[in-house]
């Protein structure tokens, strides 16, 4: 049966070929720097299908993360992904990019009721959102500070850059999970046992929860007004 790529840059450059029946992970690259998303991407998918003879125009379809997450780096997954669909008329789904941390969580042995997970949104900042036992969504996503969390267990390397603020909230960074980042594999699982359910996955608009880093000069401004 056909496969399908996943894609997710909102942290790291990461790409995944998943078994469209059976959600497993036949195949999967992540950069280890979060910086690089336009230089290793492409490479990424290119070998990966190589390496298991995929052929681009016979994948099932296209997972890609749509955040939250940075500017730069979540641009160059959709824009990609939705060229790559494009070229192989194949197509693309969008899914949550927390949703990857929160199908890892699934797969630890005690699963809490309700769990956070977080991501690095960097100005002292957190994405983050509250899931219960059964991976479903029950708040969020959201961009603030670790401060401002539920009092719950937090999974993710958000839950390792504030701990002072997360205890301040009467949450807690499980230890298991503290190098988490949003990886391809459990994006694409997530979003195929969505696609199973009937969920509508075809909007891919970018998450970004609050204005780019980068601004426009002042002068550039006045000479607009």
């Amino acid at each position: 049966m056909p496969n399908y790529l996943s894609i997710d840059t909102s942290a790291h450059a990461s790409v995944a070929l998943i078994d469209s029946q059976t959600g497993t992970v036949l195949g999967e690259r992540t950069s280890p720097r979060g910086n690089d998303q336009t230089e290793t991407l492409a490479g990424f998918v290119r070998d990966l299908l190589a390496e298991h003879q995929q052929v681009g125009a016979e994948l099932a379809g296209i997972i890609v993360g749509v955040g939250p997450g940075p500017y730069t780096g979540l641009r160059v997954g959709l824009v990609a992904a939705r060229t790559f669909g494009f070229v192989w008329q194949v197509p693309v789904h969008g899914v949550m990019s927390l949703h990857a941390l929160a199908e890892r969580v699934l797969d630890t042995e005690h699963v809490p009721a309700e769990f956070v997970v977080a991501s690095d949104a960097r100005r002292k900042e957190v994405y983050w959102a509250k899931y219960d036992a059964s991976g479903e969504l029950l708040d969020g996503p959201h961009v603030a500070t670790a401060a401002t969390l539920p009092a719950l267990p937090v999974y993710g390397v958000g839950a390792s850059l504030y701990p002072e603020q997360l205890a301040e909230a009467g949450a807690h960074g499980v230890e298991e999970s503290l190098d988490w980042i949003a990886q391809a594999g459990p994006l694409g699982r997530r979003g195929i046992k969505d696609l199973a359910q009937g969920v509508d996955l075809s909007d891919t608009s970018p998450q970004y929860l609050r204005e780019s880093d980068a601004q426009v000069p002042a002068f550039m401004k006045k000479d607009k007004a």
